[in-house]
């Protein structure tokens, strides 16, 4: 097999039931893919990545566009979240085992995440899935490697350290595969990562005081709802509650057009939107729905390499005033891995319904009032804007604090690779040495040089 030429499997996709013919397909794949090859990573021939990046702007909102360079320009992490495109197009290029599973296409460290499930615990999983598509599982691991790298090249991690924290994340996903490899489907399902019970795991690895900053981020991820949203984005006007207006990252529908008409027909067309939205959800959540009233929308900007696309945040209230919802309504793109993997995604549904589907095959559990939607030829999903979500601090964590925040999102990733693909083969292929880790280290600094270099040349675009 050539590399980046994985044939992805689409979720549900059957497999061989034999474990020991399971394994061998695993060895197999590493005898085409050695995985000291993962180390590799040459740049000459690629794509010019502002053209790349700029491809993307074509079906974007043109006055928010310059928005989503503002951001990136910020640092060589901001970059690196923002160029996923970028990325895969390079990772098209290099070794992969022909093992495939759902991928989350966009795994950096910060599309980890805390938020509520719907039994009110708060759980630790990825939390960005606009690019989730089935493809090759080394692809999620090398761009979560890179993001560690780079971020510890911010926090002021020498060499020495950097590799140590990507070889343990490697390794935690690794031993992580091997474990799920021998836990039985429904073990494997079930597995997620609560935050109360891992608590004491990070006292030990970091310490009291740092577990303690721990407690305060779960603390103030618990307080983010959406209440918390109610009041800081809404405000009583002419006797009516609205959302507040902070251009030109939220714009209410009344302040976007001036004529009358043409705002109604916005609305309506918007509320289409909610409706169609509506069947996707389970019969007991449109009844839950249902109990909610329409009161206002307003575009809002949200992420780094999103910015420009269409998204809205929508308010409803239930049995009064105080009892808000808050849902985000995001157009689905194409995913950036389309590119360059064989089409996978059956169409019925459109783009919404992949990313919908993607996260509830990686998440162990799942916002309640997920759906989507397909109005006029564009595809939505839907989500709560605010459900106990929260994200760890990494900018300035040491050493220590990096690499246990490293190991987590490895295991979590191993976990949603582990559902979705073939957890026997994938262990097989990684065995039980570290060249896997040191392979992928010594990846993630090379495309940490990359990423600084391709920033420099967008901070020195931007300033011609």
């Amino acid at each position: 097999m050539s590399p980046g030429t994985a044939e992805p499997i689409a979720p549900g996709a059957s497999r061989p039931r034999d474990a020991a013919d399971r394994a061998a397909s695993g060895l197999a794949a590493r005898r085409r893919a050695p995985l000291e090859s993962h180390a590799g990573f040459a740049p000459s021939g690629r794509e010019d990545p502002i053209k790349t990046l700029a491809a993307q702007d074509t079906d974007r909102l043109s006055d928010l566009v310059p928005i989503r360079y503002q951001r990136m320009v910020a640092s060589p992490l901001a970059f690196l979240r923002g160029s996923a495109a970028v990325m895969t197009a390079d990772l098209a290029g290099t070794p992969v085992s022909g093992l495939s599973s759902q991928l989350c296409g966009d795994a950096h460290l910060l599309n980890f995440g805390m938020f509520a499930s719907p039994e009110r615990r708060l759980v630790f999983d990825i939390n960005d899935f606009d690019e989730t598509a089935p493809g090759p599982w080394e692809w999620d691991v090398k761009r979560l490697v890179a993001s560690l790298a780079v971020a510890g090249r911010e926090n002021g991690l020498g060499r020495k350290a950097r590799t140590a924290v990507v070889v343990a994340t490697a390794r935690r996903y690794r031993t992580a595969m091997a474990w799920f490899a021998g836990q039985g489907e429904l073990d494997v399902w079930y597995a997620h990562a609560d935050i109360d019970e891992l608590r004491e795991t990070l006292a030990d690895q970091l310490g009291r005081a740092r577990s303690k900053k721990i407690g305060k981020m779960t603390e103030k991820a618990r307080s983010r709802d959406s209440l918390q949203a109610f009041h800081k984005l809404t405000a009583v006007v002419d006797g009516q509650r609205r959302i507040v207006s902070d251009p030109p990252l939220i714009v209410p529908v009344g302040d976007m057009l001036s004529d009358a008409a043409e705002r109604d027909d916005l609305e309506q067309r918007l509320r289409g939107v909610l409706a169609e939205y509506r069947r996707t959800l389970a019969f007991e959540r449109r009844h839950l729905f249902d109990a909610f009233a329409f009161v206002d929308m307003a575009r809002k900007v949200v992420g780094v390499g999103s910015v420009g696309t269409r998204c809205w945040i929508v308010l409803m209230t239930g049995r009064d005033d105080q009892d808000p919802l808050f849902l985000q309504v995001k157009e689905a793109g194409t995913p950036v891995v389309a590119r360059h993997l064989p089409p996978s995604w059956p169409q019925p549904g459109g783009q919404g319904r992949r990313v919908v589907e993607g996260q509830r095959l990686m998440q162990a559990t799942g916002d309640i009032f997920l759906g989507w939607a397909t109005v006029e030829g564009r595809d939505f999903y839907v989500r709560q804007l605010r459900d106990w979500k929260g994200a760890i601090t990494v900018e300035e964590m040491d050493e220590k604090g990096l690499r246990a925040y490293g190991e987590l999102c490895g295991w979590t990733l191993a976990r949603a690779h582990a559902r979705t693909g073939d957890r026997i083969a994938i262990a097989a292929y990684l065995g039980d040495g570290a060249e896997f880790d040191h392979a992928v280290a010594e990846f993630a600094e090379r495309y940490a040089d990359q990423t600084e270099s391709d920033h420099a040349a967008m901070v020195a675009a931007k300033q011609l």
